[in-house]
């Protein structure tokens, strides 16, 4: 008995984890299954429903990134940053709610966990993507080498 509830603590802490590791790549997954079932729906072929999906998500996925990371407006990042988070709240949400009603939690105590899990995990999507980028006006700051900064550096 104690094994088995050690093992299921185990494998809960196992999936929140992945939870949280792959939270950011919600939207991106959303997209390329998206993509990938209406190129299947055109009689296309699996493979190229693969493909056509992969590419769609790894797109989505840089883009986000590359956008985040180049554009100054804050509220641009707020809306790419929400873009990334949103999906990552509710897949959280329905997986914490899932595993809650599994373990016989009552109604109420299941949408607690769902609902702080939903929050938790689109922050930590949100903070994820924002990582990759550095702080708002970062490209345009000057940067001097040793050299440059030194007063001696026209004695030389």
């Amino acid at each position: 008995m104690f094994v088995s509830a050690f093992l299921s603590v185990i494998g809960l802490g196992f999936l929140v984890w992945v939870l949280f590791t792959l939270a950011v790549y919600a939207l991106p997954a959303f997209v390329g299954v998206s993509i990938g079932m209406y190129v299947y729906d055109t009689e296309a072929g699996v493979i190229a429903a693969l493909v056509a999906g992969m590419f769609g998500a790894v797109f989505t996925y840089l883009v986000g990134q590359i956008i985040f990371a180049k554009v100054q407006s804050v509220p641009i990042r707020l809306a790419i940053g929400a873009l990334f988070a949103a999906p990552a709240g509710v897949a959280s949400f329905s997986a914490i709610k899932g595993l809650s009603q599994i373990g016989g939690a009552s109604e109420g105590w299941t949408l607690a966990f769902a609902i702080i899990g939903g929050i938790v995990t689109a922050g930590t999507a949100w903070v994820r993507i924002a990582s990759l980028a550095g702080p708002i006006g970062d490209d345009d700051a000057q940067h001097t080498g040793p050299m440059q900064a030194s007063p001696f550096a026209k004695d030389r």
